[in-house]
């Protein structure tokens, strides 16, 4: 058996329409097929934060939780579905502004700073436009919120020009439209870029028009769907199964707006681990200890920085969790004190399902018999569902005692040293049966401050059952090691779940379409608020080609976890495998790169746990405006993407193809990141429909040895020395990668963070923040390094300012320090092969400033 493991403004405000309508509008039964559709308002009345209207026995409140946030919910029978959310964080839930009340003969309403929300009284209607008088939102004339039984439906218009984006990992294109999409976390084993379902179930989803971004977020855990012009072609729509029509409507109108918004509603993702963003190791199975401490002693020798080995199932005793095979692995806990002696972090896996052992004094299994933990059957006996151990037993985790209790187990592990842990399998997956999970009349308990205490049924909480496993092993490790950070791995997850742990796509395969769907989907999953993610580098499915390898290497060095995995049976493919000594030379180099941009890539790790911003983005987040029309750029199915704010990387956008590619580059001076040079973009050409393309682009002469990367003008890059792991210092000077505006008296900024890379000791100020800046002038050039903020010590005494695009030397060169303006000479070199002019002066805690003239 193989194993399966490893609106934009007017969208939000027309869910908000729809979702009004369903509370305000007549409600007009329809007995024949229980349906229910909310037509007219028949009464209405000013709430502080919003309004609340009915219609018979319906009732809708529409709220601001801010200016630029709004909540609809609606019930059919007089009565508001519980108030409480297993994603959105409490004190936004309950957030509250004053509006004020708007309303004409035909419409009633309110305003906030940002928003005006206007309900068409009869017929039901919605029309919410921002302070500028943009519209933001019409409901659909034909049909607005319907019910059909526990079901409802809610349709929103959805102009021609209009794209959408989100909703998690689902395959496909990066622009949602045309497409419909199924929330209900699934075991997809061998999925493709049609397979839907998937493992996640994330119902955010944000739109953008002309400028005009938003989100929705359908706070519901059943079974949902959401399509986009598949059943008309001028809307879209979104609903569920069952359970309450509660959702959020959260305006920008800037894409980055709206996911710091997003952030303020569901949390941001913990600041991780310093060694989560280096490269890591890991296959289905590494076994026994010998196998493992040969990989790690081949990282070492072959020179390839890495930080983590992963151990799958095969180290457990018979696939029991929580368990070490004594006989693969004797002396476990010595041999993580021997990989941490060369740097390397142990991830292993624990799996929730307990193996089904009553007489082996299996403690998982025997405490959670003695503490009630497990789910249950109608009949109140455990339930029992067939996975790796053979019969297992789940733990109840909506269940907060034991959720609680399943936090304890990790107690022996990190007595050991074990670093991390990886949550798969957590759908929840059940083999043998055609639904691969638990029956839909299985009983769980919700026991959790804020909700109702009660029990339902599965289909209230498969979606969040793998969310609440990996809270449950997060919160746990924070009991066990409080001013340690938790690094969790998790394949299931909800809205919300990247506040307790990092994700990966899943059981991809080893093909170049798979590395080609894997921008699409680590960029929608960062626009869904889950940052910290990757996907099975090299595939995990099957073996890849050596040149597929390769090139997986390349791009993954530029993703926010690099993680090479693979399935059991299939060819080795760690670094030094499958291919020629070019190849090795190539993976090494780009892992290497990894590692020397680690400043760049912490500092913006950390910008992620701070607003929300992911570390991986499309590049309409940083140019919104960028297209020729003026509207946002890069909607295509394109490979090319942003490493935080600065650095495009421009991959094909089908990467097995031999031809040479263009880039549409984003208004701005690019510079060439291998060479330093400057980029000349011609003016636009001719697509496959004869149509111009005004945007300007450049010629990318594919290679196997480049990957294109591109810097935005006016940006400081921060780099290391080379390491072997984050964990060892590097020796030499902080490089500072300076590439000036072209526009005298335009100006550039970059920034670096830094702390001891574990704890949570930056939270008391222990931490390093340096800003850095830089202004052309027709005399030269002054790059300004800030005084330090924080008290956390640099590894470095020297800084190596580089200046790109430099056509020859500087006349003369000065550095002063910022509280003693006195200059100094300072001697500089001139690289003509990658542009540059480098100066090495001395750091100061005041600051310094380096004047560069002509």
């Amino acid at each position: 058996m193989i194993r399966a493991k490893c609106s934009s403004f007017a969208v939000l405000v027309t869910l908000l329409s729809a979702a009004t309508a369903q509370l305000t509008v007549h409600a007009v039964a329809q007995p024949r097929t229980g349906s229910v559709r909310l037509e007219r308002v028949t009464a209405s009345h000013p709430l502080p934060n919003g309004i609340e209207l009915r219609s018979a026995t319906a009732i809708i409140q529409i709220t601001a939780l801010r200016d630029d946030v709004l909540r609809m919910r609606v019930g059919t029978s007089g009565q508001l579905p519980e108030d409480a959310s297993w994603a959105v964080l409490p004190a936004s839930r309950t957030a509250t502004t004053n509006v004020t009340s708007e309303s004409t003969g035909a419409t009633v309403g309110f305003k906030t700073a940002k928003l005006h929300v206007a309900i068409h009284k009869d017929p039901f209607g919605i029309n919410v436009t921002d302070s500028a008088g943009h519209v933001i939102i019409q409901d659909l004339p034909s049909r607005a919120i319907e019910f059909h039984g526990a079901s409802f439906r809610v349709y929103m218009k959805s102009p021609e020009d209009e794209h959408y984006f989100g909703l998690g990992d689902k395959p496909g294109p990066l622009d949602r439209r045309s497409e419909a999409f199924t929330d209900w976390n699934t075991d997809a084993f061998g999925w493709q870029q049609s397979t839907d379902p998937i493992y996640k179930s994330i119902p955010w989803f944000i739109t953008f028009r002309k400028g005009v971004c938003a989100g929705i977020f359908l706070d519901n855990t059943f079974r949902s769907s959401f399509e986009f012009n598949k059943e008309y072609r001028d809307a879209y729509s979104f609903g569920s199964e069952g359970g309450p029509l509660d959702f959020y409507l959260v305006y920008g109108p800037e894409p980055k707006q709206v996911l710091e918004n997003w952030a303020w509603l569901v949390g941001t993702t913990p600041m991780p681990p310093m060694w989560a963003l280096g490269y890591q190791q890991s296959r289905y199975s590494y076994y026994p200890e010998a196998e493992v401490k040969r990989i790690v002693g081949r990282l070492r020798s072959e020179r390839i920085p890495a930080d983590v080995i992963w151990l799958d199932i095969d180290f457990q005793y018979k696939n029991w969790p929580f368990t070490v095979d004594p006989e693969r692995f004797p002396t476990f806990e010595q041999m993580i004190k021997d990989l941490r002696a060369e740097h390397i972090r142990t991830v292993v896996i624990t799996d929730l399902h307990i193996a089904d052992q009553p007489l082996a004094h299996y403690k998982p299994f025997d405490e959670g018999i003695a503490g009630d933990h497990f789910v249950k059957n109608p009949d109140g006996s455990i339930y029992e569902g067939v996975v790796w151990p053979g019969k297992a037993v789940f733990p109840d985790f909506t269940h907060k005692p034991s959720r609680d209790w399943w936090g304890t187990l990790y107690a022996d592990f990190v007595k050991k040293g074990v670093a991390g842990f990886w949550n798969d399998m957590n759908e929840p997956a059940v083999f043998l049966v055609p639904s691969k999970t638990m029956p839909d009349d299985t009983q769980h308990r919700i026991e959790e401050p804020g909700f109702t205490t009660r029990t339902t049924n599965h289909l209230e909480v498969h979606n969040i059952f793998g969310l609440e496993n990996s809270r449950g092993t997060f919160e746990g490790l924070l009991k066990l090691q409080p001013n340690l950070r938790p690094f969790v791995m998790t394949r299931a997850s909800f809205a919300g779940g990247h506040r307790y742990a990092a994700t990966w796509t899943g059981d991809n395969s080893s093909t170049w379409d798979h590395l080609r769907q894997t921008t699409p989907q680590i960029v929608n999953l960062g626009l869904s608020g889950f940052a910290m993610t990757g996907a099975d580098v090299g595939g995990f499915a099957g073996s890849p080609q050596s040149e597929l390898l390769t090139r997986w290497i390349e791009v993954a060095a530029f993703h926010p976890i690099d993680r090479d995995h693979t399935a059991t049976g299939t060819n080795p493919q760690e670094p030094w495998e499958n291919g020629t000594a070019e190849d090795v030379s190539l993976r090494r180099r780009y892992i290497e790169e990894r590692y020397r941009l680690m400043p760049y890539l912490y500092t913006t790790t950390e910008e992620m746990s701070r607003t929300g911003l992911p570390i991986m983005r499309p590049l309409f987040m940083e140019f919104p405006h960028g297209a020729a029309d003026g509207g946002p750029i890069d909607l295509s199915t394109g490979n090319a993407f942003m490493v935080g704010s600065d650095l495009l990387v421009a991959q094909s956008p089908y990467p097995d193809e031999v031809d040479d590619y263009a880039v549409a580059l984003p208004p701005s001076t690019w510079y060439d990141y291998w060479t330093g040079s400057r980029i000349d973009p011609t003016s636009g050409r001719k697509g496959i429909d004869n149509a111009a393309i005004s945007q300007p682009e450049v010629h990318i002469h594919r290679t196997l040895e480049t990957l294109p990367i591109f810097v935005r003008a006016g940006s400081v890059i921060p780099e290391q020395p080379l390491v072997q792991s984050t964990e060892e210092q590097p020796q030499g000077p902080l490089t500072l990668r300076v590439y000036p505006p072209t526009t005298f008296g335009a100006e550039c900024s970059g920034s670096l963070y830094l702390d001891d890379g574990i704890s949570y000791d930056f939270k008391k100020g222990d931490f390093l923040r340096v800003n850095f800046a830089c202004r052309l002038s027709a005399q030269g050039l002054i790059v300004t390094v800030a005084p330090r903020e924080g008290t956390f010590q640099p590894w470095w005494k020297l800084l190596s300012i580089e200046v790109y695009g430099a056509a020859k030397p500087y006349t003369s060169a000065s550095v002063t320090l910022l509280d003693h303006p006195a200059a100094s000479p300072v001697t500089t070199n001139f690289d003509a092969e990658h542009h540059r002019v480098t100066a090495l002066v001395s750091d100061d805690p005041k600051g310094v400033q380096l004047q560069l003239t002509y």
